[in-house]
């Protein structure tokens, strides 16, 4: 991965003391990820609060919900804006706005360009073990579709730093899920999604307290 703001080595983002770290989460679809955050949150598991929601799709469920969860939530589409740039410079200015400290992509389609200052801060789920069944295309259930396909034995979820590709970034952890013989997508989809529960939140108390550290394409997990 290149490294735009030349900051190889630990992560720009330091330990957030004394409060809440405060998430903006991307979507596209249903917003199940986001609705994952808001129960962690509730029950103590995840010391954050949603500062912000954006989809990519005004009519996508995930829009309606996270307003009947009280959320604030912009509709900002990609079809919208010249190119890439110009619609990366938008959701980047909300994202300030809102004073994130972590942006989540939960389920968000559309590429962005990351600027500098939100180089190391910006994170992605992946519904399997990178770098098999990623990359542009593979998403949602076409990833389970292909894995079956594949007869693959092993599967999972990858979280993992964003960067200007497609699921390029340097790797924070990923969980694995044992397919079972006869195993359909859906199936595979629900298996994998009880990780992803699990996983994000996880990698984001470790962004939290500062103990992602990144050298290069690797991360590196320091001890508490």
């Amino acid at each position: 991965m290149n490294d735009p703001a030349g900051t190889e080595g630990r992560s720009s983002l330091p330990p957030v003391i004394g409060r809440p770290v405060r998430l903006a989460v991307l979507i596209s679809g249903g917003g199940t990820t986001m609705l994952n955050f808001c129960d962690q949150i509730s029950s103590g598991r995840l010391n954050a609060e949603i500062a912000l929601v954006i989809a990519s799709q005004a009519g996508c469920a995930g829009v309606t919900r996270a307003r009947d969860a009280g959320l604030n939530c912009v509709v900002i589409r990609p079809r919208d804006f010249s190119d890439v740039n110009e619609f990366s410079e938008r959701v980047f200015g909300e994202i300030r706005e809102s004073g994130a400290d972590i942006v989540t992509m939960a389920g968000f389609l559309s590429l962005l360009h990351i600027p500098p200052d939100f180089h190391h801060r910006v994170l992605n789920i992946h519904p399997s073990l990178i770098p098999a069944f990623c990359g542009r295309g593979y998403y949602g259930h076409r990833v389970h579709e292909a894995a079956i396909e594949r007869g693959v034995k092993l599967s999972g979820c990858t979280v993992h730093f964003a960067d200007n590709e497609y699921d390029a970034g340097p790797i924070i952890l990923q969980r694995p899920v044992m397919v079972p013989d006869g195993c359909e997508p859906e199936e595979l989809a629900a298996l994998v999604f009880d990780q992803e529960k699990e996983a994000y939140p996880e990698a984001i108390r470790l962004l939290q307290d500062g103990r992602v550290q990144i050298d290069g394409r690797r991360t590196v997990i320091t001890r508490t």
